[in-house]
């Protein structure tokens, strides 16, 4: 039988790893045309110096029953991002989704320097990936995902805007950056509501991605062997989780409802029924806020 998105195309841009990744792939699990791009690819890694490679994410969306369709793509190139949407005009003539996920930035912050100390490069190019990016992309992308009723843009984060309101992240950049995406779902929802289409933030809880993964020395099969060293970890969610969670979301018939918002993936799995792939619902924020951050022991009783 056909999925909930058949003949839908969705653009995810910063498809490469992580959250971007499992979005593609559930987004292609549920019929959808997927392009996915990024800087890491086969004949080249970016900076990250990583293995993962849009075509291999292109691969998967495929494997899941989508059609993946991988287009390399530097975002802070307002030429090249021009390109790839001229592209998907050209191939499919519409856009129904877009995830602006892209970040890049992770081995540019430091946690807990001020200002002052923070390295100062380091600092203005994680802002120039983590916001300037998604400005440009939605600036080329829009016109076309307006030409249709219904289209989404998710803007990707690390945080709810009530957690971010309340909480310092990690550094001066680093929550300048994450509460700029917050502000950009609010914005758009603003500038696109009017015109039939829908703007959200989205954030996944304690993600697993390939880099958290290898930074706590485990596997996706063997990820609780952490847990003697990390407990809170035990909340931990796999990419593929938000991706459900942006699936949800595209197939909804009311996405309206949404319009502007701040939401989560352990919020909407509440909403929509989705699990993750274990079959539980994470709902780390929420966690975070009752749990770690209150000083008490690790125990996800009720929150998984």
């Amino acid at each position: 039988m056909p999925g909930p998105l058949e003949g839908k195309v969705a653009l995810v841009a910063g498809a490469t790893r992580g959250a971007g990744r499992g979005i593609a792939v559930e987004l292609g699990a549920a019929g959808a045309t997927v392009y996915v791009s990024g800087r890491s690819t086969r004949a080249q890694r970016s900076e990250y110096d990583r293995p993962e490679t849009v075509e291999d994410t292109a691969d998967l969306v495929t494997a899941a029953g989508g059609r993946g369709i991988a287009i390399p793509t530097d975002h802070l190139d307002p030429a090249a991002v021009r390109s790839l949407v001229d592209r998907i005009d050209d191939e499919q003539g519409r856009l129904d989704v877009l995830v602006n996920d892209i970040w890049g930035a992770e081995h540019l912050f430091a946690w807990d320097a001020p200002v002052w100390e923070h390295d100062l490069d380091k600092g203005l190019r994680l802002l120039r990936l983590a916001v300037e990016t998604h400005a440009i992309t939605s600036h080329h992308a829009l016109p076309l995902l307006l030409r249709g009723p219904g289209g989404l843009v998710v803007e990707m984060t690390d945080g709810t805007a009530e957690y971010n309101r309340d909480t310092y992240r990690v550094s001066f950049f680093y929550d300048v950056a994450k509460s700029s995406v917050l502000r950009m779902a609010f914005a758009l929802g603003h500038e696109l509501g009017p015109r039939g289409a829908t703007a959200v933030a989205l954030t996944p809880g304690w993600m697993r991605s390939e880099i958290m993964l290898d930074q706590f020395g485990v596997r996706e099969d063997n990820w609780r062997d952490a847990l003697t060293e990390v407990p809170h970890f035990a909340i931990s969610e796999t990419p593929r989780y938000v991706g459900r969670a942006v699936t949800a979301l595209a197939a909804d018939p009311r996405p309206a409802r949404w319009n502007g918002q701040s939401l989560s993936s352990g919020g909407l799995a509440g909403v929509y029924g989705f699990t993750d792939l274990d079959g539980s619902r994470p709902d780390a924020w929420r966690y975070l806020v009752e749990v770690q951050d209150a000083g008490k022991p690790a125990d996800v009783t009720g929150y998984r």
